[in-house]
């Protein structure tokens, strides 16, 4: 259940405001224009999440629209849809019709919301991040550690998924790449990368996946500066094991939480 539940709707719309314009500051190079989405679980069957052409960086209560889980995740039942198609079922998704269109990304919202166990969620086209996903190497050096924080913060590995078209396409295989994570590691993801488009993160507080964020945008930057001196030295999947579990990680992961 939502840690979300019984919180006011108009709350969480300002806390998401913040949120969004922390991570679409443009001096962090994560996201510019209108790059990235962010969304909330509002407990009650909604979530709030950007509409389609508004600005992470001059995000307001103007650009962010509250939909429904099930209208939105009963469309991925459909063996296909056009893109007409989908512009109408987005704006049928709303809550209140008068609000702004909501973003081609609500699937992958809504799907890192209810099978991604998150109640927050940030997506971002960061610099750094994307210039190893738009390489030939992929999410192949993100698949193993070069050092601790990564792990207290991302997670010990991360979510993949292929290039595909933002949308119904993209969706439904972030939904299988949820379902495989979970079977394979027994809980959801903390981090979600997507090749040749960027990172998502899954918190459970605004303040965790803006820990996230900042965290896989270090971790990228990190791996660029070691690929130019020679290759990065990764740690041992022993090591790795041994940081994810540790006590004393387990509480800083715990106070990070912490909004």
């Amino acid at each position: 259940m939502s840690d979300t539940v019984g919180m006011d709707t108009t709350k969480l719309r300002d806390e998401l405001v913040q949120l969004s314009r922390a991570l679409g500051n443009e001096a962090r190079q994560l996201s510019i224009l209108g790059e990235g989405n962010t969304s909330v679980n509002c407990g009650d069957g909604t979530f709030w999440v950007k509409a389609s052409g508004s600005g992470l960086g001059t995000m307001d209560a103007s650009g962010l629209t509250r939909v429904s889980f099930d209208f939105i995740l009963g469309l991925l039942n459909n063996s296909s849809m056009s893109e007409q198609e989908i512009e109408d079922a987005l704006v049928e998704s709303q809550v209140d019709k008068t609000q702004k269109k909501p973003s081609v990304e609500t699937f992958l919202h809504a799907l890192c919301l209810s099978e991604g166990g998150a109640t927050w969620v940030g997506h971002t086209h960061s610099v750094a991040i994307n210039g190893i996903l738009c390489s030939t190497l992929g999410v192949t050096p993100f698949l193993q550690h070069v050092f601790p924080d990564a792990i207290v913060v991302c997670g010990a590995i991360p979510a993949v998924v292929a290039y595909h078209d933002p949308g119904f396409g993209l969706a439904k295989a972030i939904r299988d790449e949820l379902r495989r994570y979970r079977g394979v590691h027994g809980k959801a993801p903390k981090l979600l990368l997507m090749e040749n488009h960027g990172p998502v993160a899954l918190g459970q507080t605004a303040k965790e996946v803006f820990n996230i964020m900042l965290m896989a945008d270090k971790w990228a930057r990190i791996l660029g500066g070691t690929y130019a001196l020679g290759g990065p030295k990764f740690l041992p999947a022993s090591e790795v094991s041994r940081i994810d579990n540790r006590l004393d990680e387990i509480h800083r992961r715990r106070e990070l939480l912490k909004g």
